[in-house]
Order: C-alpha cells, then structure tokens, then sequence
C-alpha cells in the first residue's frame, strides 16, 4: 500500500528490491560523491557561511541567555523586521501581529499551510516540475496533486492552456517562484494569469519566494503585489539563501490574518517555535543595506557562469537560470536521454555530482524532461571553476 507521504515526486523516494521505501536520489549522490571523491553539485546548499556580522549577532544572544523558547508566532521583532522587508523592497505592509508568523525554515510555513487549509476532495496545482516537499505536503493533506507543465527553454508555463489545469476542485495553486529546480524568474504576465485563474476558481494562492534576491538581471515579483492577489495569497520566504544560513532554519510567512491564523494552528503542532538567538541574529539581517541584497546576486550569477561554461564544454544543452542556486542541462546532445542513469555515472567518469531533474515531476513530467540533468552552483569559485574543468572532459570519457 502506498502511504499518503510516499506521494511524491517520481523518482524522489527509490523502492529497494522489497518494496520497501529506500533512500532519496538525494542521498544516493551524496553517497556517490563521496565515494568516488567527487564534488557534489546535487543538493542546494552553500559551502560558504554568511556574513559574519550576523553570525556574531547569534553567538551574543547565546552568550546573553536568549536560548529558551521564542513565541509560537516568533519574536516581535523579527516579525517586525519582516514586514519592513516587505514594505522596503515590494511597497507590501503585513501586521506583523497578525498577518506575519516566523517557521522552522520555508519548508515548515509550506506543510503548515498546505496541512492547514486543503484535504480530502481538494485539488492543489504546482507547475512541473516542482520541490519535491510540495508533493509530500499535498499527500499528506489527502488532497490530490495537479500539476501544470513548465516547458524548455524558457520554462514558463503555456498561458493559452493553462486553465486547463484548473478545476472546481483546485482549493489552492503554489507558485515557486523564482523556480526550483529550473531557474524561471516568472514575468508579471504569468503571475497575472495564476491571479485571474485563481479568482475564477477562488483558490488559495502559496507563494514560495525562498530565492526572492537571487535573481539575475530581472526583478522579482511578489504575487502578492499583483491587483486581486493579496486577499488569497500566503507569501513564504527564509533568511536560508539569501543569507547562507540554511542550517539556522528561520522562515516566514505572511498574508491575510484569517489564513495566517489558520496555518498558525498547524504549525503550533509542528515546531511550535523555532530558534531563538537566529530570529535575533536575523531580524538584523533584513536591515541590511541594499548593496548586500544587490551584491549577493551578482556574485552569483559569476558563479552561474561558470559552471554554465564548463557544461557547455561537456557537449551538453544549457538552459541559462534567470534565478536560484541552480542551472538545467540537457543531455540528449551526449546521446544521453536517461538522466538517472547518467547521473548515477557522473561522479566516477568525471568527479561530480548532479541531480536528475525527472524525480521532481509526477510520471508524464518525468518522461518530458528526462534528458535533463540539475545541478547547484551556491559553492565556492575555485570548487565551481575545478567542477567546470572536469565536466569538460566528460566526452572524453563516454
């Protein structure tokens, strides 16, 4: 029997030879790189910690005794630091005593508002493919996962089909945006239409904005911001990515206060309260100045670059990201059209790790991008610039 949290992605959970469930594809190519001594390319964190400034602002709340449980909806002012965020970069003004609660990390705020507000008999839209927690969240939920496909180069959605997805039944679509695992940056059109679809439908929107300052000669726009979209719209972000502190889990959720109060009653049950002294420590952090927000974008984007070169050498297809950690390449130029497989051989042919991007798609997305390959540049130059040589040799090894 298949568990409802066993509903994921198509390949993101690999059944052993009993049936039983085995590890991710995650974890297999953690465990290949590290075999073969290859540099992992697989999952989406940074091998360098943020600034240290905020890192100290940690240490001192430690040090002062801030180590006891913060408020379920976390402390003031982080929330507050939150809603100056919003108003600052997106003119958007949450209360933070009502509208805003702080999450163990995005991926909290996302089951807490998927758990809380579908079920049974509902329907949840993500686009395809998609982070593959949404699936486990929906499949949990009880509610049953759609999908709408993302389509290459560009991976935007097909305006003109798009409601086709749609349905009496759709209680809420999620938007990632900008996009894991492809990079799209949607434009105001698309989020225009996922609005006006939303609003024939009255779905829910959950917007999961993580990569919110990484993006790369285009603007971010928050759906919130777009007319018709706030009064059905959950915002989620985290201090994760844009500051390099994935292991501190400190996210966030803001909108409208029924829905707010409504995942607030989730996620009491979940975490109840997530860290004290790194809420402090990032509270200060989204009271940086812009040059940060700017500057870690840019650097970025080199980093992109680079490792955008060494796949091209490789003979593969790149699909440049406008946004996030990661870069898609397509393997069918190498003759390759079974990305697991190749994959699975990537770490021992040239010492580097990728993630298949199939094991984020249901089974009719997987088959569509089964050439393609992910892969994280969130590292340091010098470990990407050793990765972009060794992908380079790819061909003379196939």
């Amino acid at each position: 029997m298949t568990m409802p949290w066993q509903r994921t992605a198509a390949g993101a959970n690999l059944l052993g030879p009993d049936g039983s469930l085995g590890v991710t594809i995650f974890e297999e190519m953690t465990t290949l790189a590290a075999r073969h001594g290859a540099i992992n390319l697989g999952q989406g964190f940074p091998d360098e910690d943020g600034p240290a400034a905020i890192s100290r602002i940690a240490r001192d709340a430690i040090a002062a005794g801030d180590n006891q449980y913060a408020p379920g909806k976390g402390i003031l002012d982080l929330r507050r630091a939150v809603a100056e965020h919003q108003e600052r970069f997106y003119g958007l003004t949450p209360d933070p005593e009502t509208e805003i609660i702080i999450s163990t990390g995005a991926t909290e705020a996302i089951a807490a508002a998927i758990l809380s507000l579908t079920g049974p008999g509902d329907e949840v839209l993500t686009f395809e493919p998609f982070y593959d927690a949404y699936g486990a969240m929906i499949g949990l939920s009880g509610a049953t996962h759609t999908t709408a496909a993302l389509l290459a180069p560009d991976f935007m959605p097909d305006l003109g089909t798009l409601e086709h997805s749609f349905s009496e039944r759709t209680r809420m679509v999620i938007v990632n945006n900008p996009h894991n695992p492809t990079g799209a940056v949607f434009p105001p059109e698309v989020l225009r239409e996922v609005v006006r679809l939303a609003t024939k439908y009255d779905a829910l929107i959950l917007t999961d904005e993580v990569y919110e300052h990484l993006t790369f000669g285009v603007a971010h726009t928050p759906v919130a911001t777009m007319p018709g979209a706030a009064e059905r719209t959950l915002t989620i972000s985290s201090a994760g990515k844009t500051f390099s502190f994935t292991g501190w889990k400190i996210g966030w959720l803001s909108g409208p206060a029924e829905l707010v109060a409504a995942a607030r009653t989730v996620k009491q049950f979940l975490s109840y309260s997530s860290g004290t002294p790194f809420q402090t420590a990032i509270a200060h952090a989204l009271r940086m100045e812009d040059a940060f927000f700017t500057d870690a974008a840019a650097t970025l984007q080199r980093k992109r670059d680079i490792l955008a070169d060494g796949l091209r050498a490789a003979g593969m297809e790149v699909y440049t990201p406008q946004g996030t950690y990661f870069i898609n390449a397509d393997t069918s130029p190498l003759g390759f059209t079974d990305s697991l497989a190749l994959a699975r051989r990537l770490p021992e042919l040239v010492g580097v790790a990728a993630i298949p991007v199939p094991v984020f798609c249901h089974a009719e997305g997987a088959e569509r991008t089964k050439s393609l390959l992910r892969f994280a540049f969130c590292k340091k130059v010098e470990l990407l610039e050793r990765a972009a040589g060794q992908l380079a040799t790819l061909k003379e090894h196939l």
